[in-house]
């Protein structure tokens, strides 16, 4: 049973500024498994509080961060403005696996000493902008990541020297990665890729393709909004994080 939740806006001190964290977790005592809920790129917003909501009431300990602080301490995408779109694509410039990987190894630091978070059970989920940020941080944390989500990740397997693809090694966690059949952003053969790259490094994991779908099918903020597809995502999140960190629903 679901459990009511509380939460907080947290101000997390970085080597790069000040990086806003939204945090929820369960009413009640106990340490709960920590969840780094990684934005996609149209920031971090009221709908992705709700979701962090949602997988907090299942016996988490929820941290969403604000991965643009370096550049500003809020922006939420204007669907109708291309100025804002402009603004976005130049905020997406300034984030990376590396920075992420650090942001991470903070938030981790601050759920050391947080009373309702346990820190050596971690999971971690990204989309879009962040999928790659997912797999980078379950390579770069590997001795407390024990599950990690990818949907609609883009750069997964690219050409560069911070390519997610070539740290599959270090993963000792499981992996799920979701992949829309259409998707601009991130084509099936770079998932094709990916995958054979996750079987050559025997990472404990799989790929799964939502055929009909399109990329950002999980967000009802998104045209591309398709419900069986956001239903069936939250079943594979659900289940990937009980099953590895096994929450303790009182």
């Amino acid at each position: 049973m679901n459990r009511a939740v509380v939460e907080q806006h947290v101000d997390v001190v970085t080597d790069d500024g000040v990086m806003g964290t939204f945090v929820a977790y369960p009413a009640g005592g106990g340490a709960h498994p920590v969840v780094l809920f990684l934005m996609d790129a149209p920031g971090k917003r009221e709908l992705l509080h709700s979701m962090a909501r949602r997988i907090a009431a299942g016996g988490y300990y929820v941290m969403l961060p604000n991965l643009y602080y370096r550049e500003t301490d809020a922006f939420e995408l204007d669907f109708s403005s291309r100025e804002s779109f402009a603004r976005m694509s130049e905020l997406m410039r300034g984030v990376g696996n590396r920075m992420v990987g650090r942001d991470a190894g903070v938030l981790l630091e601050i759920a050391h000493s947080a009373a309702h978070a346990d820190a050596e059970r971690v999971g971690v989920v990204g989309y879009c902008m962040s999928g790659p940020f997912a797999v980078w941080v379950a390579a770069e944390h590997a001795d407390r990541v024990r599950a990690a989500a990818s949907f609609y990740g883009v750069r997964l397997h690219v050409d560069s020297a911070d390519s997610p693809h070539l740290r599959l090694a270090e993963i000792t966690g499981e992996l799920y990665v979701a992949a829309a059949e259409h998707d601009d952003y991130v084509p099936l053969d770079m998932i094709d890729r990916f995958e054979a790259a996750m079987q050559t490094a025997g990472t404990n994991g799989r790929i799964e393709r939502y055929w009909g779908m399109h990329h950002g099918f999980a967000f009802d903020d998104r045209p591309a909004h398709d419900p069986v597809g956001e239903n069936r995502h939250w079943e594979r999140l659900i289940d990937l994080f009980d099953r590895n960190l096994r929450p303790v629903i009182e």
